[in-house]
């Protein structure tokens, strides 16, 4: 009658991720990207050891999707310069090795994707708002002013910024 213990908890799921995202500023969005990807690359390296070849190739779609039109359409080439082309070329490298790990059932290409994601991310939590805010409590106001632009962080739209 009203549905399934599972469905139930994946509804909760759901609408916590829902909220996360509406909440989240836009640098934390990129850190959920990440993690989205990882568990999705967590997910297909188990299904592709349980055998379960449609399961495996969903995950790794997932993957590549939150690659393809998350992290590589967030990135600003105007004003990220030779980083922002490098993500770029570096995020089109994860897609195709991704492709290629579940066409001949690599779960080693899935791996070093994993890890490479793994880098990124960690390098862009470091660059955090939030570290961001405690470095500048030490930093003259002159030189904070001058160092506040992030030309890779994702940018709002006009009309949404607060």
């Amino acid at each position: 009658m009203f549905g399934t213990p599972r469905s139930g908890a994946n509804a909760y799921a759901k609408v916590g991720m829902e909220t996360g995202v509406i909440a989240a500023n836009p640098h934390k969005l990129i850190v959920m990207l990440f993690e989205g990807a990882q568990v999705a690359l967590n997910n297909a390296l188990q299904c592709m050891q349980a055998g379960k070849v449609a399961e495996k190739g969903k995950a790794i779609s997932k993957a590549i999707s939150i690659i393809d039109n998350g992290l590589r359409a967030s990135l600003d080439k105007n004003a990220g310069g030779e980083i922002a082309a490098n993500l770029d070329s570096l995020y089109e490298y994860m897609s195709a090795r991704l492709l290629q790990a579940n066409l001949n059932n690599q779960p080693e290409l899935i791996q070093e994707v994993l890890a490479l994601l793994q880098d990124i991310k960690g390098a862009w939590e470091e660059i955090s708002p939030q570290a961001d805010a405690q470095a500048s409590a030490a930093v003259p106001p002159q030189a904070a002013a001058a160092s506040s632009y992030d030309a890779l962080a994702p940018h709002m739209p006009r009309l949404m910024k607060a």
